[in-house]
């Protein structure tokens, strides 16, 4: 595939390494079109790192072909994440290397997430955008204190830490946006 012909969301190969495109910008530095360059903002998958590339319109870059598959959370399996495909029930074991930051919103019974799939092979992981996670560990309501909106630190279900108002008590679920990591309401 030529490079003036590379979509966002396309996923490509560069050098070994698979990414996604996230951004293009189109430069062309004289009036009469030549010379056309493309820069990509690409992110590696997996691992999510960044990645800059510039090509020239006319460069090959080679498209691969993900797969999404809805797929959930069954158990863990000496360290890995093992998810099971919605339809066709395969089982999908994902390292903690591969799984990476999304580890804290693996829970059983949520739907929402996708095993990202390369010729057949696990290469990432989407989740939802919001997930329910029970808190296990945060300090009691100050009583008397003033009408401010104060928030403190609560350990979730999954290990995780995240700032909660402080009316949220032990044991009470929350939705967490799994984008920003924040609180965003009662369960």
């Amino acid at each position: 595939m030529k490079a003036s012909d590379t979509k966002k969301g396309n996923v490509v190969e560069h050098e070994g390494t698979v990414y996604q495109v996230r951004d293009i910008e189109r430069s062309s530095p004289s009036a009469r079109g030549g010379n056309v360059t493309y820069r990509f903002t690409l992110y590696s998958i997996p691992g999510g790192r960044k990645y800059d590339l510039s090509l020239r319109a006319d460069d090959d870059i080679r498209e691969m072909d993900l797969v999404r598959r809805a797929a959930n959370f069954s158990y863990m399996d000496d360290g890995a994440f093992v998810f099971m495909d919605a339809e066709d029930y395969t089982q999908y074991p994902l390292s903690p290397e591969l799984v990476g930051d999304n580890a804290g919103y693996i829970v059983e019974g949520i739907e929402g997430y996708y095993v990202q799939l390369i010729d057949d092979a696990p290469v990432g992981l989407q989740v939802p955008s919001s997930v329910i996670l029970t808190v296990v560990d945060t300090a009691p309501e100050m009583k008397g204190s003033s009408a401010t909106k104060r928030n403190k630190p609560a350990s979730l279900s999954t290990g995780i830490e995240i700032q909660v108002p402080e009316y949220i008590a032990n044991g009470e679920k929350v939705w967490v946006n799994t984008l920003t990591g924040e609180f965003s309401g009662r369960a």
